[in-house]
């Protein structure tokens, strides 16, 4: 996926590496295995998404809250990188069928949607929460391609990555609540746009500087 030359934004021999890798200390990483190094990412990224959702604020006129949910889904695929960030944010959905870590604090399997006299009845969020997958796991490619290591690079990708959320979030809240698609539209899109903005454009400056931070590191730190 997105292995294209004009998608590739890093040398071939630095694809896949992600800014995730350079979290831990060197002489941490010495001494745990591969895989305990990949568990240790994904855990740290379901606990970034867990306490990001928890800034969260009602709007009138809408059942989606404003959260910091996406932001913090956004930066831990862009973190991680595509399988990683899937297993994260998978991760954190189904801890959230038990745990109250979605947004706001809310848990439980209804945000996806229940099944009521036989019949499957959506949940008005769960088309974001489904998104959430999606869009890391296209943020994630990116990231891995080097997307992220200049500031317009980072900001289209999780542009990208956010629309993608709204792609499956909006036509599942028209069809949860029975609202045609501008009101969907009015509803689940245009109260974030604003925040949305503000959100991503810190979010794709912090990348670039952390790789920054990262060419510039002791090689023994």
């Amino acid at each position: 996926m997105f292995a294209q030359p004009r998608f590739l934004r890093v040398p071939p021999y630095e694809r896949g590496i992600t800014l995730g890798d350079f979290i831990l200390p060197i002489r941490i990483g010495e001494r745990t295995s591969v895989r305990q190094h990949h568990v240790a990412l994904i855990l740290l990224g379901v606990l970034v998404m867990a306490v990001s959702a928890q800034v969260a604020v009602r709007l009138p006129g809408t059942p989606v809250p404003a959260t910091g949910q996406t932001f913090g889904v956004l930066t831990v695929a862009t973190a991680l990188g595509f399988r990683r960030g899937i297993a994260s944010v998978g991760l954190y959905l189904l801890l959230g069928f038990v745990l109250p870590i979605y947004a706001g604090g809310a848990s439980g399997v209804e945000h996806v949607g229940a099944l009521r006299d036989g019949h499957f009845v959506a949940g008005a969020t769960g088309g974001y929460l489904i998104g959430f997958v999606l869009s890391a796991a296209v943020v994630g490619r990116l990231a891995e391609l080097g997307w992220d290591r200049r500031y317009a690079g980072a900001l289209a990708a999780m542009l990208l990555g956010n629309a993608l959320i709204y792609v499956v979030g909006l036509p599942w809240l028209a069809a949860s609540t029975g609202v045609g698609a501008g009101e969907a539209v009015r509803q689940g899109l245009l109260p974030f746009v604003l925040g949305d903005a503000v959100k991503f454009a810190f979010a794709a400056a912090v990348f670039p500087v952390g790789w920054w931070i990262v060419g510039r590191r002791p090689s023994d730190r």
